[in-house]
């Protein structure tokens, strides 16, 4: 029986599945007006399983529609991630007629009389805007015997070689390869062996150009590795970022291979890529992840489904002091579900003396505007009746952001769950704004306009129903405090 979207925790603005088990976005791609997105789908319990790929899609990346399961596990293995692309020029010949949508994903199982992984790419396409799916007769289409974590293409048309390329996530590194039909694949190159985090087993890749301060004429290129989890480090899954440059053979980190640049700096963020072929007038480079993290997401306390995803953010790059980073901002169609809003403004914060405010509503988005004073830390509490709390805190002395979930809610589950959630973040002339979205079971902050990001899931007994903005040794002045109350998407 599918599910209310009225069950505890439930997210209400985020996307989830009707009910049982979800975790990578897969496939993303869009084509007559429609954003498909694909995920790891159990159908048949609440814990990872065998993977299918489920579907849904919208027309404005906020309201989704689900559609039956696309992708089944056949006898190459069960569906793992992947990407999909629009043929627009037929090069695979499966669309001597009009354009189609073409699936390419990693068929895993096992080695022959063997209990070793195996794990290899396979197609499958779609003549009807991605409704029902044909797997390739030749399947799979490519393979390599030595590589045992051999899976995740992300796939797409790169104009300057008139060539295919896949980025593969191959063990600790990537390999890139390329194709003139989506089924022949030649060896281009490998890039990371030495580079950024080796934390986990690297996986979901992805590469893309994006324009520098939104300079056109200045472009870089952006590769995406989400780390699994390895059970040693803190934070368990993360996903990493590299900027450089790309010739449709090789990538070129710009950093030396030391440095690590994390894309989120909360625990629940993973796994996610980029949609394709949204077109140029566009302009949008447009990514969603998972929320959750490998270290507790098969243990989370909701009751027949399991797992959301982040909202859909627009990427950009900006120029600072330490380098070129990466920008996230939710999307502009978030608009559709803002209702009332109430913004305060010129508030004063005294030391150790909060100012409180009720919550109009448990699905809020609030924007706080700070400005330093004297005071040594300042922030926002969101908090309930059960003494349950979530304290987002910036420390103005060795300039830190932190989102601490330590008493949100329930966390029995996992010693993993409570977490103080730090980044570096330097205030901008004298002052640090917060985006803060709240849903029933998570919270997505973004702060100085999306240069730094945490997202975090949160799972409260009952809803944070107070918000309190204090001061620590010394005085904080709120240029303004926006608190925005917003619709379900599921009616």
């Amino acid at each position: 029986m599918k599910l209310e979207y009225k069950e505890k925790h439930r997210p209400q603005y985020h996307f989830s599945p009707e009910e049982k088990w979800m975790n990578d976005p897969n496939g993303m791609v869009f084509f007559k007006d429609e954003y498909h997105l694909f995920y790891q789908y159990h159908p048949f319990g609440t814990t990872w399983g065998p993977m299918h790929w489920g579907h849904a899609i919208s027309k404005d990346l906020i309201h989704w529609e689900h559609l039956p399961i696309a992708l089944y596990p056949d006898e190459h293995g069960a569906i793992f991630s992947g990407s999909a692309v629009v043929d627009w020029k037929n090069t695979s010949g499966f669309f001597p007629d009009e354009p189609g949508l073409v699936a390419i994903y990693t068929s895993a199982d096992t080695y022959p009389d063997s209990d070793r992984p195996r794990q290899r790419q396979s197609l499958a396409y779609s003549k009807d805007d991605g409704r029902t799916w044909t797997k390739y007769e030749g399947n799979p289409v490519l393979s390599d015997v030595n590589i045992t974590d051999y899976r995740d293409p992300k796939v797409f048309w790169h104009d300057e070689t008139n060539k295919w390329v896949m980025v593969l996530a191959t063990g600790q590194s990537i390999t890139i390869y390329t194709s003139l039909n989506l089924k022949d694949w030649e060896f281009a190159s490998e890039f990371g062996s030495k580079a950024g985090s080796h934390d986990g087993v690297w996986e979901c890749p992805d590469l893309f150009k994006l324009p520098v301060d939104g300079d056109d004429l200045n472009q870089k290129w952006v590769m995406f590795v989400s780390i699994g989890d390895n059970g040693q480090s803190n934070e368990g899954s993360r996903t990493q970022y590299f900027i450089g440059e790309f010739d449709g053979m090789n990538f070129v980190n710009d950093n030396p291979d030391e440095t690590v640049l994390w894309m989120d700096f909360g625990r629940d963020n993973y796994a996610g890529v980029s949609w394709s072929d949204i077109p140029a007038e566009d302009g949008r480079r447009i990514y969603i992840g998972w929320m959750s993290n490998w270290r507790y997401a098969n243990q989370v306390p909701t009751e027949g489904w399991r797992s959301a995803m982040t909202l859909p953010r627009e990427l950009s790059l900006t120029s600072t002091e330490s380098g070129v980073c990466l920008i996230q901002k939710v999307v502009s169609e978030f608009n559709s579900i803002r209702n009332h809003s109430v913004v305060t403004q010129d508030l004063t914060i005294e030391s150790s003396t909060p100012i409180t405010f009720e919550m109009p509503s448990h699905l809020m988005e609030v924007i706080v505007k700070f400005e330093k004073r004297d005071a040594a830390c300042f922030g926002i509490i969101f908090e309930n009746g059960e003494n349950e709390r979530v304290l987002i805190q910036y420390d103005a002395e060795v300039e830190k952001l932190m989102v601490d979930r330590m008493q949100a809610g329930i966390s029995s589950f996992s010693e993993s769950f409570p977490a103080k959630q730090e980044t570096a973040l330097k205030m901008e002339n004298g002052k640090i704004t917060l985006q803060i979205f709240m849903d029933a079971s998570s919270i997505e902050v973004l702060a100085n306009n999306g240069k730094a990001v945490c997202t975090s899931l949160v799972f409260p007994k009952q809803p944070y129903d107070k918000i309190l903005l204090f001061s620590n040794n010394g005085t904080t002045q709120v240029s303004s405090l926006g608190l925005i109350d917003l619709y379900s998407i599921w009616g």
